[in-house]
């Protein structure tokens, strides 16, 4: 079941997260990391700081860059506190500050007073905008957890679900052995990107383990190794293995597509009838490669469809003719 929630992220986090790649240094102190991000935005508060405070968005990772800094030290010590008491009146996160210019004494102690982490980084705004953007782009995604396996075949994500037990991991198992690429078993976790598109991962705690009815838990990637596995893949496809059911009506041509909804998203949805001998990992293969035929235009039950009724149509008008023909 889907759950949807406030996304935030702590200043911590952020730190945390980010100090290596973005060599983060915090120079004040008593600054509170444990304040809020509540926007995945950057802002950068040069109007603020002339004075126009209207819509300001508090709520982001605030970036003083060149252009900002360059502003505040035009002005004498007074009118610099000044316009920097109009961003603080505001609980903004933190302060990133870029390039590397070094923040005055009057700008830490603002910060201090009213209790802001400020950071710096020796890299430029543009270069930082980029970087958290891809982090908290990521970091406030739509997400949400399911129970099945995400396994890499041909390309394509698949993710196969069914009730418990009736062989998720066996399947996939089965198609790493055959050369395919396990991203996670039993818990699936699955973030919305931009454009609609899902991502899948694995639970970092049980990461690349599989549990084996029978024979327990297994590393896959300990032991096929590190083309077996991978850690996170575009989910394409949803296999729903069911039970077989001789009074249930099953497709059979394919040429209506069926499709299930995650985090509002559709993909094209198969489900698979299962029985004792049939070769479930051959017919996700199978899938998989359909689905490639389909991005590059090609629907194969349509298509058949199509010569089928054409066929079927050349046939009706030759026996119109002929009795149309038909004098006796």
């Amino acid at each position: 079941m889907e759950g949807k929630e406030e996304k935030t992220v702590s200043v911590a986090t952020f730190y945390t997260e980010n100090k290596k790649r973005l060599k983060l240094k915090a120079v004040t102190e008593g600054g509170s990391f444990q304040r809020l991000i509540g926007d995945k935005n950057l802002h950068r508060p040069g109007l603020a700081l002339t004075g126009f405070t209207k819509n300001f968005e508090f709520r982001r990772v605030q970036i003083f860059g060149v252009i900002e800094m360059a502003y505040l030290k035009t002005l004498p010590p007074a009118a610099q506190e000044q316009a920097l008491e109009r961003v603080f009146q505001f609980e903004i996160p933190c302060i990133l500050v870029t390039g590397k210019k070094r923040p005055s004494a009057c700008f830490m102690e603002c910060a201090e007073r009213h209790g802001v982490t400020m950071f710096t980084t020796p890299f430029g705004a543009t270069e930082v905008v980029q970087v958290l953007g891809d982090y908290l782009d990521e970091k406030f995604a739509p997400s949400t957890t399911i129970h099945g396996d995400l396994v890499d075949v041909y390309g394509i994500g698949i993710i196969i679900t069914g009730r418990s037990g009736i062989g998720k991991s066996e399947v996939a198992l089965d198609l790493v052995s055959r050369g395919h690429r396990l991203v996670a078993d039993d818990v699936i976790h699955i973030i919305r990107r931009t454009e609609n598109v899902l991502i899948g991962s694995g639970n970092e705690l049980l990461q690349y383990h599989m549990e084996i009815r029978g024979v327990g838990i297994i590393d896959v990637h300990a032991i096929f190794g590190i083309r077996a596995v991978r850690r996170q893949k575009r989910i394409e496809v949803q296999v729903e293995l069911v039970d077989w059911d001789e009074n249930q009506e099953y497709e059979r041509l394919g040429i209506k597509d069926l499709y299930s909804e995650i985090l509002s998203t559709k993909i094209p949805l198969v489900r698979l009838p299962i029985y004792p001998g049939k070769s479930i990992s051959v017919i996700v293969e199978v899938i998989a490669l359909n689905q490639l035929l389909k991005i590059y235009g090609h629907h194969t039950a349509r298509r058949f469809d199509r010569k089928l009724s054409s066929r079927l149509k050349a046939r009706l008008e030759a026996v119109q003719k002929y009795l149309e023909h038909d004098y006796e």
